[in-house]
């Protein structure tokens, strides 16, 4: 009995393999092929003289909710573009987002299907694209031509696309864009980044060009004059980079994303993960910035006061020392003309003013002990309370080996306004310096009288300086975490700093001179 059952079953096996055999398609110029009303697809090898030596099964399956994820994002109506490894399901979430938009958006949806993946093999599709629109290309080097094709003849309101790799097929999804259409696509690639790399496929987020700046704005963004930019409007409006079948990154907004990514700055993404009980679980992260000429100049305490031998030479030194005398400094002229326009009005400091109370500044220590901070600030009297979490400091104190490594904790207090100090080392001399030119700091801004302020309102660069700080602390009262001054020699930065306390506001020194500026920023309660 067991004979007859093993021959009848291998029997029917041979037959499904000869059905299916006879379904299949032929291999086309990308070496593809498929079974007809399957979603499956073969791909063939061959050797150096054209003959088949090896194949590649594919198993293809229609997965209904696996666009869950996102489906916000194609129902928004606006162009989305998949980035993903190969065999992560950017083909499916095609194949979903698909049929989604055809039968429950009611959209007039047509898919390019290049190899027909998307809805398999054969002149009629796969019922998991729904009601929408298929259109075969018989020549995979044909694919922008069948794309335009589909938006001049066929009136879409979506075109779902598979698998961009050429700069035609880029060009003529710019062209679709232009018109009105919704895209959906995918692109080889794992991030923006790499997009951003590929000079094929770079034009679908706005590509990149080289831009010469004037000397104004050169000094301004503290860079040189060369500098790459966004060549024009990225084709797709968002991108979503598919790491787990469960999890992906979006870029809600391409272009502020790549001209960030150009100038070296920090990009929020945004994360999402599928729960196993259904729940979409979403949480922002912070890509860091490469290091450029456009991040900031960490504070490094061992810099401060220190003249370098060429300012010496210059005899930058001399006029440090003469308050009256303007320094030469070469951000004098990039002062913006837009800042400050109100006069400054000075004549309540004619009334004695009483000193303010000595305030106590939050640190918060990473990377360097607590224990140690603790003891030093109790050695010195320093105003400085250690905290235990970066969410209630004021200041971020970390060291050079921490801070260079760029991790979450100093790119999240970066991002929230923390003033960010770097010490070379977290040894108790370092510390102990730090500590005491901060509270001297505090004391010279705390000491600023009012006849200070109308003896140097007198020369115009202080009395830029002072408009542009009162300007800084209306934007801080009205809600900005903190602001950044345009720099200044010392003698004004003490200014800025007592107009800052008199105002019951936050302010540091940050960066190195001649370019040594303040901050602005509100205190922690």
């Amino acid at each position: 009995m067991l004979a007859i059952l093993l021959k009848w079953f291998s029997i029917s096996a041979g037959i499904r393999k000869r059905d299916s055999l006879l379904k299949m398609g032929h291999f086309g110029d990308d070496n593809r092929a498929g079974i007809e009303r399957t979603l499956h697809r073969i791909s063939v090898m061959r050797n150096r003289a054209g003959e088949p030596v090896g194949l590649t099964c594919r198993v293809g399956r229609a997965v209904f909710g696996s666009v869950r994820l996102i489906e916000d994002l194609i129902r928004s109506g606006k162009s989305v573009l998949i980035l993903g490894r190969p065999g992560v399901g950017k083909t499916t979430i095609l194949r979903e987002t698909a049929r989604v938009l055809a039968d429950e958006a009611k959209k007039r949806v047509v898919v390019v299907d290049t190899s027909n993946e998307i809805a398999g093999d054969g002149d009629v599709p796969h019922p998991a694209i729904g009601h929408a629109r298929r259109m075969q290309v018989a020549n995979t080097s044909l694919q922008h031509k069948v794309m335009i094709e589909g938006v001049e003849n066929h009136m879409p309101e979506v075109i779902v696309i598979d698998e961009m790799s050429t700069e035609l097929e880029a060009l003529a999804a710019r062209t679709i864009a232009e018109r009105g259409v919704q895209l959906v696509a995918t692109a080889h690639g794992n991030t923006l980044g790499n997009v951003m790399s590929n000079p094929t496929l770079a034009d679908l987020v706005g590509g990149q060009q080289t831009v010469t700046l004037g000397d104004i704005e050169a000094r301004r963004r503290r860079t040189q004059k060369t500098v790459l930019e966004r060549k024009h409007e990225p084709t797709f409006d968002i991108v979503v980079e598919i790491r787990e079948r469960n999890a992906v990154a979006i870029h809600p907004e391409v272009g502020t994303a790549v001209d960030r990514m150009l100038r070296g700055i920090s990009i929020p993404q945004e994360a999402r993960r599928l729960q196993p009980d259904g729940r979409v679980e979403t949480e922002v992260e912070e890509i860091p910035g490469n290091e450029s000429e456009f991040a900031p100049a960490p504070f490094d305490v061992n810099d401060v006061g220190r003249r370098r031998p060429r300012d010496r030479e210059r005899g930058r030194g001399r006029d440090r020392d003469r308050p009256d005398r303007p320094v030469r400094n070469p951000f004098n002229n990039a002062i913006s003309n837009g800042i400050g326009t109100s006069d400054l009005n000075l004549d309540g400091f004619d009334e004695p003013v009483e000193p303010p109370k000595q305030v106590v500044t939050k640190v918060f220590p990473f990377g360097i002990p607590k224990t140690a901070i603790s003891e030093v600030v109790k050695e010195i009297s320093a105003p400085v309370e250690v905290v235990d979490f970066a969410d209630s400091a004021e200041i971020f104190v970390t060291t050079k080996s921490h801070y260079s490594r760029r991790p979450t904790a100093v790119r999240r207090a970066e991002r929230d306004g923390v003033m960010v100090h770097v010490l070379r080392r977290g040894t108790r001399e370092q510390i102990r310096q730090f500590l005491k030119r901060f509270g001297q700091e505090q004391v010279r801004a705390a000491k600023v009288e009012p006849s200070d302020f109308e003896e140097h309102n007198q020369s115009g660069r202080s009395r830029e300086a002072l408009k542009e700080t009162e300007a800084a602390i209306s934007r801080v009262v009205s809600g900005e975490q903190r602001v950044e001054l345009m720099a200044q020699p010392p003698y004004v930065r003490r200014l800025q700093h007592g107009l800052a306390a008199r105002n019951n506001l936050g302010s540091a020194s940050m960066g190195r001179e001649p370019s040594r500026r303040v901050v602005i920023r509100r205190r922690k309660r």
